[in-house]
């Protein structure tokens, strides 16, 4: 799932689904951007057309109320043709997406598979569960150390809090562990860590 976060210098990031008709209607962080782009007289840029939505309706509804949005993969000049051609495909892909996930989902199960397994990757033929517990806390605690450094410069630099560590680290593209976004939360838990291996 995703939602819209209005970031300081103005972006918006997307971390709510873009599916549906109604995708507007679940999504106020979006309602604010287009209203903020109108009083601006601005436009709203996203990366990729999917990434506004995946429904040719949501789409055309956005045109055809003369809302400004570009698409930066297709250039501020990319015709409304063009437009409503990779919505549509977007949206195909969207349910080809969903019939492959379904389709794999009724053979594993079919298999015998059991789905939605407590103890997740555990069953697998040759899983050493506590192997791979320790591999990963060996790799948690490396990827922290390499960050001591930029942490403690953050904080010489007066950013000291978890949120704004966290903004810093997105704004330079500074991946965590799992290769995701920072969060306040993972800041903290990259702290506690830090200071669990400092006291060793």
């Amino acid at each position: 799932m995703r939602s819209l976060e209005l970031i300081d210098d103005g972006r918006f990031v997307e971390v709510e689904t873009g599916k549906g008709a109604d995708a507007l209607d679940r999504r106020p962080q979006l309602n604010a951007a287009l209203e903020k782009a109108k009083l601006l007289g601005a436009a709203v840029i996203v990366a990729k057309l999917d990434r506004l939505s995946r429904d040719v309706h949501f789409i055309s509804g956005l045109m055809a109320q003369r809302v400004a949005f570009i698409v930066a993969e297709l250039g501020p000049g990319a015709d409304p043709f063009l437009l409503h051609i990779y919505a549509a495909l977007a949206e195909k892909e969207r349910a080809l997406i969903s019939a492959r996930t379904k389709a794999a989902l009724a053979a594993a199960k079919a298999r015998g598979v059991k789905l939605g397994n407590p103890r997740g990757a555990a069953h697998l033929r040759g899983y050493d569960g506590k192997a791979g517990r320790i591999a990963q806390a060996k790799a948690a605690d490396e990827r922290a150390k390499a960050l001591e450094g930029a942490i403690a410069a953050l904080k010489a630099e007066g950013v000291t809090s978890a949120n704004a560590i966290a903004r810093v680290l997105n704004d330079r593209e500074i991946a965590t562990a799992r290769g995701g976004k920072w969060t306040a939360r993972s800041v903290l838990n990259l702290q506690a860590r830090l200071e669990a291996t400092s006291a060793i």
